[in-house]
């Protein structure tokens, strides 16, 4: 029996989009290689990428409070593949990985975050449809 969901942070629907606009976003699905504390960050990790290309990809993401790198070699996560590469305090990424959040219950705004990660190995840059 699983629990009950938590109210979401946020419950208000954003305004709709066109599907056309959604469909210019590319979801895929990446294994981590490696991750490593961000060396210019307190909040952020730096993560290896294999997303299906030759040489892969880095992306910095903020989820260093809820997750140890090490646990994190090996899972496959949904990513934004065609998000504009930037840098962030000095290292580039390429990219974001997805996750979800939610804030916990009976404290002042503290959050949980879970990166959305596949229910079976796959490819790795297998497309999300």
């Amino acid at each position: 029996m699983t629990a009950p969901a938590t109210p979401a942070a946020n419950p208000e629907p954003l305004p709709t989009v066109p599907f056309d606009l959604f469909a210019k976003l590319d979801l895929r699905v990446a294994t981590i290689r490696r991750a490593e504390p961000h060396p210019n960050a307190d909040r952020l990790l730096k993560i290896q990428l294999d997303d299906g290309t030759p040489g892969g990809r880095q992306v910095c993401a903020g989820i260093k409070a809820w997750y140890d790198p090490a646990t994190l070699v090996g899972k496959q996560v949904v990513i934004v593949a065609n998000l504009e590469p930037r840098q962030i305090r000095g290292e580039m990424s390429q990219g974001m990985i997805l996750a979800a959040s939610e804030v916990l219950p009976g404290t002042a705004g503290e959050r949980n975050v879970v990166v959305l990660s596949v229910e079976k190995p796959v490819p790795a840059g297998s497309k999300v449809s």
